[in-house]
C-alpha cells in the first residue's frame, strides 16, 4: 500500500505578518503617511518604495504592486479590513471579565410538536 504524503493546511501562514488589528493601526493617517514615504532601504525589495499597507508587503516595482492590487489576496484583505476591529472592552466582555448585562438567547422557531430550544 502506497501512502500519499499529507497535504499541508492552507490556513497556516508561511510568513508571519501583521495581524488585522495591527494593520488597522497602520491605516491611521499619520502612520500611513510614514509607511508610504519610507526612506530608501537597499535590504528591502524595491528599495522600500513600493509598499502595500493593507497586506504588509513590499514589491520590486510599481507594475508588480498594481498586479497585486488586482489580485484575489489583496481584495480579500480589503474585505477583512472593512470590519471594525474588536475593542478591549468587547474582548473582556466575551471573556467574562467585568460586570455586563446578561444577554439571553432568543428561542429558535420550532415545529409545533417540538419543544423550543433556547
Amino acid at each position: 500500500v502506497v501512502e500519499m504524503p499529507q497535504k499541508e493546511d492552507n490556513k497556516t501562514r508561511k510568513r508571519k505578518g501583521k495581524d488585522i488589528d495591527q494593520i488597522h493601526e497602520d491605516l491611521q493617517p499619520e502612520k500611513a503617511a510614514k509607511l508610504m514615504n519610507q526612506e530608501v532601504d537597499l535590504d528591502i525589495p524595491g528599495d522600500a518604495q513600493h509598499y502595500c499597507i493593507e497586506c504588509n508587503r513590499y514589491f520590486v516595482d510599481e507594475v508588480t504592486k498594481k498586479v497585486h492590487d488586482k489580485s484575489k489576496v489583496h481584495k480579500k484583505r480589503l474585505k477583512e479590513l472593512k470590519e471594525v476591529p474588536y475593542s478591549q472592552k468587547e474582548a473582556e466582555a466575551a471573556g467574562g471579565l467585568g460586570i455586563f448585562p446578561h444577554i439571553k438567547n432568543r428561542p429558535t422557531a420550532a415545529k409545533p410538536d417540538e419543544p423550543l430550544i433556547g
